[in-house]
């Protein structure tokens, strides 16, 4: 009985002989116009994930053995920057559409690993300092460290009763909770929040929280806009602004807190599997979790080598379940009250 040749060289690279390796596709072969266009990342980019994942990629105990970390992190970077399993991106790099859902597997996890290592909130004065002169030099709001936000990327109905992971729009989703400096780098992620949380519970259940909570970064904060509660780490605009100070504090936090909206528009134009434009992500929480956590990383690393993540067109994310207001229950928090009044009296009187 014939046997079809793709099927049979599949099997026996996936399931066989032990160190044979896939390597149909070099990358000195094409240009970086096309490594971009088809896999949204330059050569040279594409080398240093090479070096950083190789030997997670080449574990003999995973299944894809035989396909090379080049392969596979092709394989990745396709998927996450295009949103779908394409025929023809398979085929340009010479494997199977279910090899490249090994392969996403496979390098999404060794992303994983290394979210500590690109993904970190600064420890030292020094870098603590940094953040705040350069969040005040953008529109003179002062002691911010950090802007935070939460963004709900779409995902496949779990099961029919959980409805743990419904937004208010009827959504299935994960409600991610993020922080950003003023470039737009991450400096804490979570995602593995269910999208019927609303952010305010969200950031309420994290440990984020917990560390402000604990006064690890006494004298800073972060801002949030009004899907927050007042904090005395967290400050949030005014719901209405009644004098001229309060006017021009709603301002400078209206465009400090546009880096992180920024940074959103920007993780979704790149990584086109979590816009939703492609549909869910077809996957359990938990995986589609560690999906959008290896963009991130993916994102951070790409500041660091220098590439402009902002230079993409932008095309809006996923919609987003409608905010609501919080601020008449901000009263509860007096000290956080007082340090915002504080705040408007001394910068912005």
């Amino acid at each position: 009985m014939a046997i079809p040749i793709t099927v049979l060289d599949c099997d026996l690279l996936l399931y066989g002989r032990g160190h044979r390796t896939l390597d149909r596709f070099k990358l000195d072969d094409v240009t970086d116009d096309y490594l971009m266009s088809m896999y949204g990342f330059p050569r040279q980019f594409i080398y240093y994930l090479v070096e950083l994942l190789g030997a997670s990629l080449s574990r003999p105990t995973q299944r894809s053995r035989a396909i090379s970390p080049e392969t596979q992190i092709l394989a990745a970077l396709g998927f996450y920057t295009s949103g779908s399993f394409q025929t023809r991106m398979g085929d340009a790099i010479g494997i199977s559409q279910a090899s490249m859902s090994r392969c996403v597997a496979n390098v999404t996890e060794a992303l994983v690993e290394r979210a500590s290592q690109f993904i970190r909130f600064p420890a030292d004065e020094a870098s603590i300092q940094a953040l705040k002169d350069e969040f005040y030099g953008l529109a003179g709001m002062p002691g911010v460290i950090g802007v935070v936000d939460c963004i709900h990327v779409a995902i496949k109905a779990p099961n029919a009763e959980d409805l743990s992971y419904v937004n208010r729009k009827g959504l299935h989703s994960l409600n991610c909770l993020m922080v950003c400096d003023i470039r737009g780098a991450l400096m804490t992620v979570e995602t593995n929040w269910p999208g019927s949380l609303q952010d305010y519970a969200v950031l309420q259940q994290s440990s984020l929280s917990s560390q402000f909570e604990a006064g690890m970064y006494k004298d800073s904060w972060l801002l949030g806009d009004s899907s927050f509660f007042l904090r005395t780490w967290l400050m949030t605009p005014l719901h209405i602004h009644e004098t001229p100070a309060e006017y021009r504090y709603n301002m400078a936090h209206s465009a400090t807190h546009s880096v992180i909206e920024k940074t959103f528009r920007t993780l979704c134009s790149r990584f086109r599997c979590l816009d939703g434009s492609k549909g869910a992500l077809q996957y359990s929480p938990e995986k589609s979790s560690h999906i959008i956590l290896a963009c991130c990383v993916l994102h951070n690393i790409s500041l660091e080598h220098g590439m402009d993540v902002w230079s993409s067109p932008m095309t809006g994310p996923m919609e987003q379940p409608p905010e609501e207001e919080y601020e008449h229950m901000e009263s509860l928090d007096l000290e956080a009250d007082r340090i915002r009044q504080e705040l408007m009296l001394t910068n912005f009187s």
